[in-house]
């Protein structure tokens, strides 16, 4: 099959098939079906207690070795918000790899951040804001932006 490239918007109505690589950017709305894996294009090094900035929460994807219980505070929602161009209805997926460390990483929201009233509810599940160190030291966290400058945080894996 040949090769398109398309610049401006792309419209189908009956949808469309085959597989999609390269960089994906912009806005999705409606139904999304497939399968396949998403691969962060750069990831940001967290190993020691610390304030993470909106750029290296923008990767989507946090290590950390740490040998020592590493608590990662996330940046204020205006501060995300503006890295990530949020609005109302944003919704960003999170990243933490413990896999290499040693101990625990905890994650901490900073102002115009809260727990979801999921995270809240179910405080052992979608509320677990700690992630374990070794092979099962992994998590997907989501926000959902309410504003351009607040959002709602929930673990999802």
């Amino acid at each position: 099959m040949a090769s398109t490239t398309f610049s401006g918007p792309v419209t189908s109505t009956n949808g469309f098939i085959g597989n999609v690589t390269g960089n994906l950017t912009g806005n999705i709305s409606g139904n999304v079906a497939g399968s396949g894996s998403i691969t962060h294009a750069s990831t940001a090094a967290i190993n020691a207690t610390a304030t993470a900035t909106a750029a290296q929460v923008a990767t989507g994807y946090i290590t950390s070795t740490s040998a020592a219980a590493t608590t990662i505070t996330l940046p204020t929602g205006t501060l995300l918000g503006a890295a990530l161009g949020a609005v109302q209805g944003t919704v960003f997926d999170l990243y933490v790899d413990n896999t290499g460390g040693a101990n625990t990483v905890t994650i901490a929201v900073a102002t115009n951040g809260v727990l979801s009233s999921a995270a809240v509810d179910t405080a052992a599940s979608f509320g677990d804001l700690t992630v374990a160190s070794g092979a099962t030291g992994i998590a997907r966290f989501t926000l959902m932006f309410a504003s351009a400058t607040a959002y709602t945080f929930t673990r999802t894996a």
